[in-house]
């Protein structure tokens, strides 16, 4: 198979297991599931068309199995990176701001469920079908470079990054080809081969994070998008198990009561950027928190591994602040 994939070119693959789970349907449901959430608040910042630059979870998925591929992570890695987001609801991570199970602050609810969501899945089949343990496969601590607690990299957190930046244009071809070229493994660790990458990739993270992961515009998407979903499931115009399929089929569900309902067309019409809002500790309706994330980089230095937070206390001082979820007041005209 020949995936033609939008931020590193061909990937080819001949792994029977690999294409299998591909073509399963709990990965082609990735295809209709945001990256980010939902385009029209969270691209905001460089009012770009969303039509352009919106990514799906199925790419992100291809991006972090071809990483670990190139990078030469053993196959049980590989297959573990491809089928890491499986679990993710329709828009992502929002539906921390719908589910009590979810944390704002975390954005954690697709790892909770993460192994009975596959458990239930024909994962597990697939898998044992190529003689590989599902239990073994569904636990990340194995993968060392798959995932990582930040502010360590690891195959997932540098994908996302790499592709976010590419889509909003805060990065140009030759820019990732010099990231990635200057990327290595050591010991089941992502290294940068000098200071100057890593810098230079830190210093994107943290402005992805500032403008974009955790900035107003995600903030207010995640509650708006949190406040639809939420209400139209005490409504019963969904239900939780919609919540499973896909961003369109949720859609198309709740549309069918915009005009029947004054509240639900309210938040609807807040979830698409139609009505304005504004940060305000003093007067404020919604109080949201927002995952933050920054990375400090292992660097390759006179033979020694270190970290950027190592050589600069700047970044140690923006570790500490960043590590913090982001707060806002959040106060709509209507």
């Amino acid at each position: 198979m020949t995936y033609q994939d939008k931020i590193y070119g061909e990937i080819e693959t001949e792994e029977p297991i690999i294409l299998e789970l591909i073509n399963s349907s709990v990965l082609q449901r990735l295809k209709e599931i945001d990256q980010a959430g939902y385009p029209p608040l969270y691209y905001n910042p460089r009012s770009l068309p969303t039509s352009e630059i919106a990514h799906n979870r199925f790419e992100h998925s291809i991006g972090v199995y071809y990483l670990l591929k190139r990078f030469g992570a053993s196959i049980e890695e590989q297959i573990s990176g491809l089928i890491h987001d499986v679990s993710h609801t329709a828009f992502s991570h929002c539906i921390d701001y719908v589910l009590d199970s979810g944390s704002e602050k975390e954005h954690n609810h697709q790892d909770k469920i993460f192994k009975n969501f596959v458990e239930g899945s024909e994962i597990p089949e697939i898998l044992r079908k190529y003689n590989f343990s599902p239990d073994y496969i569904s636990d990340e601590h194995n993968f060392p470079l798959l995932e990582k607690p930040l502010p360590d990299l690891c195959a997932d957190r540098i994908d996302y990054s790499l592709r976010t930046a590419i889509h909003l244009r805060e990065l140009t071809g030759q820019e990732l080809d010099y990231l990635l070229d200057n990327l290595t493994t050591e010991n089941n660790r992502w290294v940068f081969k000098n200071f100057e990458s890593a810098k230079k990739y830190a210093e994107l993270f943290f402005k992805l994070n500032t403008f974009y992961y955790a900035g107003i515009y995600s903030a207010v998407m995640f509650r708006t998008v949190g406040d639809t979903l939420r209400y139209a499931l005490e409504k019963g115009y969904i239900s939780e198990n919609d919540l499973y399929t896909t961003d369109k089929e949720v859609l198309d569900k709740i549309k069918q009561y915009l005009e029947k309902d004054e509240k639900l067309k309210l938040f609807f019409d807040r979830m698409n950027n139609k009505i304005k809002f504004e940060d305000n500790p003093a007067d404020y309706e919604a109080h949201v928190f927002c995952k933050s994330r920054i990375v400090d980089p292992s660097f390759k230095t006179d033979g020694e591994i270190k970290r950027i937070s190592e050589v600069e206390n700047d970044w140690k001082k923006i570790l500490e602040k960043e590590m913090q979820p982001k707060e806002y007041f959040i106060k709509f005209e209507r």
